[in-house]
């Protein structure tokens, strides 16, 4: 029987999550519910000087946005917990799995100061040794119980004498192991340093506090980011001492996120110069530095959701637009890439178009309201706001973009400068005069009748619509383009169109003699 499947997003709470752990916690999701399993939340804050207040709720917020709600884990519970490693590190989870790797022979203690680190570095340095590095060959020279004797090691751990555990990197060996993604990967234990994997204090580094915690929580795919595989080889290592290597999870190492111009991998530094999110959600430090979001910048999660799914993925197919749920049908990581993938901003744009006009008018009307309201504008009805937002939903990326033009609203004020000056012509009063008359006859001002006394007039008096449609427009909105002029009269009403003519004629015929 195969084992149910089970993933999990370990973020660490150090600062905002960027796109690249977004789409980390993505693939996860869509992974584990395409194969019917579990998507586990799990704090990763060993490090707790680098730990950054509300970066947690932050977290825990942009996936509940993004609509990527954990199985278990943190904010969640579950019978594996608890789920944030400092508080398993209090529960004592991990010194048992550290004092068995040490008695087995596979790591060790070290007594090294910083100082006599340093000093190890510049030797190796200026023996012409291009990557210094605590390893097979340096540790035989170093403070550790692999120099020192069992007595002397006792006496220093009894004493509270600093210290770390180091992993005992096997001289001569090729380390491999398989990625769903990238094939075999094969490192030589050469290339590979002594990690720490276990402080004084108590707090297990990353590496060993990942590896226990994968296993105990029973993970059976880890799908993290293309900077995690050098790490690789030592997780191998860690699941082989420990005995663990028949329950290793398969390894998926995604490809990095790259600047658009694809040369190096996007950081907040390249959304701030080129006027783009790289977070969720919006972000405020500590400080009260505020980093935008793809929420608060008008986007919609599913857009955002739906851009970052391609970032790196493809269907093969040529369908673009994917509800959570069609990804998830979707979704393998046989169809992940392993080089990185460009982000495009405006492709970005592209996929919140394509949902803003997907939705409904009423929809967008309740979406928009807010913003009407808090212009102080006025409107018969909320039907009246959905046919604004049917007018305007063809050219609008975001919401906001919905009340671009303030026609719909206010009668304008001032007239489009270019129309006024290239398109008004000394016979455009008199041809509007005339279609003015011919409105005022219109009994069913709805937009099918207005086009066509509209049209008819054109053909009795041998007109293009260049001649009088631009006039007509902007006496009417004072904008030299926009939607339809049919629906826009009939939105507005026979009154308050022939009125916005009226006043128009008077107000142009002054500026034309200023």
């Amino acid at each position: 029987m195969e084992k149910k499947v089970r993933v999990r997003f370990a973020p660490s709470p150090t600062g905002p999550l960027h796109m690249g752990g977004v789409r980390t916690a993505l693939y996860n999701y869509l992974f584990a519910k395409k194969h019917g399993g579990d998507f586990l939340l799990r704090i990763e804050d060993t490090d707790q000087t680098r730990y950054v207040p509300g970066a947690e709720d932050y977290i825990l917020e942009s996936l509940n946005w993004c609509g990527l709600t954990p199985d278990e884990g943190v904010g969640v519970g579950g019978e594996y917990g608890p789920y944030r490693q400092s508080e398993r590190k209090e529960a004592g989870v991990y010194k048992q799995y550290v004092d068995q790797l040490i008695e087995a022979g596979y790591a060790y203690y070290a007594f090294d100061t910083p100082e006599e680190l340093d000093q190890m570095r510049e030797n190796l340095k200026a023996a012409g040794v291009a990557a210094p590095q605590y390893n097979a060959n340096s540790r035989n020279s170093m403070k550790n119980s692999l120099t020192l004797s069992a007595e002397e090691v006792q006496k220093r751990l009894d004493a509270g004498e600093p210290f770390v555990v180091r992993i005992k990197i096997p001289r001569n060996e090729e380390i491999k192991f398989q990625d769903i993604i990238r094939g075999w990967v094969v490192v030589h234990s050469s290339n590979l340093d002594d990690k720490v994997l276990y402080k004084s204090d108590g707090m297990p580094t990353y590496h060993m506090a990942n590896v226990v915690d994968d296993y105990l929580m029973k993970i059976t795919h880890v799908i993290r980011g293309e900077e995690w595989l050098p790490s690789g080889p030592l997780h191998v290592l860690l699941y082989r001492y420990l005995g663990w290597e028949n329950e290793m999870p398969q390894f998926a190492h995604l490809p990095l996120i790259l600047k658009p111009d694809g040369n190096g991998k996007l950081s907040k530094r390249d959304g701030d110069r080129l006027g783009f999110p790289v977070f969720p959600i919006e972000w405020k430090s500590p400080e009260g530095e505020i980093s935008s979001g793809y929420r608060e910048s008008g986007y919609f999660p599913e857009a955002f959701v739906n851009m970052m799914a391609f970032l790196g993925w493809n269907p093969g197919t040529p369908q673009e637009i994917f509800s959570l749920n069609e990804l998830v049908e979707a979704f393998t990581l046989e169809r992940v890439g392993k080089s990185g993938a460009k982000f495009d901003p405006d492709k970005t744009r592209w996929y919140n178009e394509q949902y803003l006009r997907a939705k409904s008018n009423a929809e967008l009307a309740q979406l928009v309201k807010p913003f009407v309201d808090a212009k102080g504008y006025t409107y018969p009805n909320e039907e009246y706001l959905g046919h604004v937002c049917g007018l305007m939903k063809e050219r609008a990326t975001f919401v906001t973009d919905l009340l671009n033009e303030d026609y719909l609203f206010v009668a304008p004020t001032a007239y489009d400068e270019t129309t006024l000056n290239k398109k008004w012509k000394e016979n455009t009063p008199e041809i509007i005069e005339e279609l003015q008359s011919i409105l005022e006859g219109i009994s069913d001002f709805t937009a099918s009748n207005i086009e066509a006394e509209f049209k008819a007039f054109l053909e009795r008096k041998e007109l293009g619509f260049g001649a009088v449609l631009p006039g007509f427009r902007l006496l009417v909105t004072g904008a030299g383009m926009g939607p339809s002029m049919f629906e826009i009269c009939a939105l507005l009403g026979k009154n308050e169109t022939l009125n916005r003519i009226q006043v128009g004629l008077e107000r142009v015929a002054e500026l034309k003699q200023a």
